[in-house]
């Protein structure tokens, strides 16, 4: 029989408030808020306490392409472009060489030690090649870590840039394993369209968006947010209808109508904050509701030898190889990698293959869920440790003066 919508509210409202009771507990030890939403989920899903029975990767697949919509508009709006104009081409190179590395690198090991297929294996290393920057900036803020600004910014457009990457990524590789006559142009065809029409339709509705702000003169300061999701949907609709990157048309349109200044701005990144956070709590938590952890038990083995070969290989690889010419010193070099947490959208991802019926779609699920819950819980809490033995953003004390010029 099922649920009123007064208990949907109950249930959903109790693991809300529970999820936003936790960020205390993470701020204070350090642990990422995605990995707690994660297991409250987990607890109430039927292999848990809560006993909730879910199984619908179809909605949690359309639940999380939304709150990733509204993330990444939020990410484009609250990230200045004075800021991001110094790394912006080490971020393309780290969101672009960085993700197609890593898939290559993962697709090659999960064929070899898990019996895939090289394509079955790169779709996996597709899936979790993007990073996620939220988990790694609560950390730094809990543990209160001197790190650079240039290094944060670049960590978070990395973030904001790769996801459209491993989702054209991952959809090549899901219409290849559908259909193996695909010819390599189409694919190449494929790639440009989704970038090519996401970079055009995002920076145009940025710029229509602000101007939009900018000309309208309502009394009502509430009505701009709603105004703003409403923009940020229909260019994610209007993108997706066109064969394009909606992710990245989204992000782009956030960054372009905050490169200058709109009406009601503040309001509105105040809003889009809560926003962003709300659309967090709620997929972390059909995430975790959507995973069975008895199904994680006999992956384990293989899913912490992925982990350990990401984490210690293939990331570190990928950092190094797209910052192969930049100015940037090993040792800072070394700290992006490290900081390259996997999160909710790996996760979101590896529904893809289950809603198109890949063959071993449910055991890419949960290895996907796995290698991110390992990836933030090892590489997050070791992040402040890392940066003050890197010694970087630590300031010298007495430093000494230059030498003098010998006459």
């Amino acid at each position: 029989m099922p649920a009123s919508i007064g208990v949907i509210f109950i249930v959903f409202s109790t693991l809300v408030i529970l999820s936003v009771l936790t960020i205390k507990l993470s701020n204070r030890f350090g642990i990422p808020s995605l990995v707690l939403f994660l297991a409250i989920g987990m607890l109430a899903g039927s292999d848990g306490l809560g006993g909730i029975s879910f199984d619908n990767p179809a909605l949690v697949r359309s639940l999380g392409i939304t709150a990733l919509v509204l993330i990444l508009f939020s990410g484009g709006l609250d990230t200045e472009w004075s800021a991001i104009r110094p790394i912006v081409w080490q971020g393309l190179s780290l969101s672009t060489i960085g993700v197609l590395v890593t898939a290559l690198l993962i697709g090659m090991f999960v064929a070899w030690v898990q019996g895939f297929s090289f394509l079955e294996g790169l779709l996996l290393g597709a899936i979790v090649s993007s990073t996620d920057a939220a988990a790694v900036f609560m950390v730094l803020r809990a543990r209160k870590t001197k790190i650079p600004r240039r290094l944060i910014q670049l960590l978070e457009f990395e973030s904001g840039s790769n996801d459209p990457m491993a989702v054209v990524l991952t959809i090549a590789l899901i219409r290849l394993l559908m259909e193996p006559s695909t010819s390599f142009g189409e694919l190449v065809l494929f790639f440009v369209m989704q970038m090519g029409v996401g970079a055009v339709i995002g920076i145009a509705m940025g710029e229509i968006m602000r101007r939009l702000f900018n000309a309208l003169d309502l009394e009502l300061e509430g009505i701009y947010p709603v105004l703003s999701v409403a923009l940020a949907l229909l260019t994610y609709g209007l993108t997706d209808y066109l064969d394009g990157s909606g992710f990245l048309a989204v992000y782009l349109a956030g960054l372009v109508m905050a490169r200058k200044p709109f009406t009601h701005q503040q309001s509105v990144l105040r809003f889009h904050d809560g926003l962003a956070w709300l659309m967090q709590v709620t997929m972390f938590l059909a995430l975790g509701l959507q995973v069975f952890p008895a199904r994680l038990v006999p992956i384990a083995g293989v899913g912490i030898l992925i982990s350990l070969f990401l984490i210690f290989i293939a990331r570190p690889a990928s950092v190094h190889a797209a910052l192969a010419f930049s100015p940037m010193s090993l040792r800072e070099q070394t700290l992006v990698a490290w900081a390259g947490l996997r999160g909710a959208v790996p996760i979101i991802l590896a529904t893809f293959p289950i809603v198109a019926g890949i063959e071993k779609a449910d055991m890419i699920f949960h290895l996907v869920f796995f290698i991110a819950l390992t990836s933030v819980v090892m590489q997050g809490t070791a992040i402040p440790w890392l940066t003050r033995l890197l010694k970087i953003g630590v300031p010298q004390l007495n430093p000494q003066p230059p030498p003098k010029p010998i006459p």
